[in-house]
């Protein structure tokens, strides 16, 4: 077996595990770059994915504690749609990737690792970036230190900022 060094994990699994829900956050506290969020709007935030599938592995969560899409009010919708849509641009942006994975997993039977608070996910991708690691050695390769990519995505999320205000 491959053993790849990612240093960040293990504050995750020596650290305290929450009680509640990772993505039903407090009102803004200095503990957001800790827990890695980019950008809070009024009724969503985003937030970097602590087990990335890839560099910039980002997920677009409302604030709300709500399991179902359909469950929703108009204007949380709305926001989601447009921080998935600035999301996207700041990580094609960032990155230059070949494409982007957009999805969200409702319900455990779909793949929802917290199916009690819905979130979508966006991968950057790569051709190529399934590489010989991921399919031999079921290993994938994040090349970037995750606090590195949260100070070089920071920014461009603090811009959004300046354009709504």
């Amino acid at each position: 077996m491959e053993v790849l060094w990612a240093p960040w994990r293990l504050e995750y699994i020596l650290g305290p595990k929450p009680d509640s829900c990772p993505f039903c956050l407090p009102e803004h506290t200095d503990e957001d770059t800790a827990r890695r969020v980019l950008y809070r709007g009024r009724k969503a935030f985003v937030i970097m994915n602590i087990f990335p599938y890839n560099n910039g592995h980002l997920m677009v969560c409302p604030y709300r504690h709500v399991m179902n899409l359909v469950d929703l009010e108009t204007d949380e919708q709305h926001e989601l749609m447009d921080l998935l849509n600035h999301t996207t641009r700041i990580l094609q942006e960032r990155f230059t990737p070949g494409g982007v994975n957009i999805g969200l997993n409702l319900g455990e039977a779909a793949g929802a690792g917290i199916r009690e608070h819905m979130h979508f996910h966006l991968v950057p991708r790569w051709v190529g970036d399934s590489s010989f690691m991921a399919i031999t050695s079921e290993t994938r390769v994040v090349p970037e230190h995750i606090d590195s990519t949260y100070a070089a995505l920071k920014p461009y999320f603090d811009r959004l900022d300046e354009t709504a205000g």
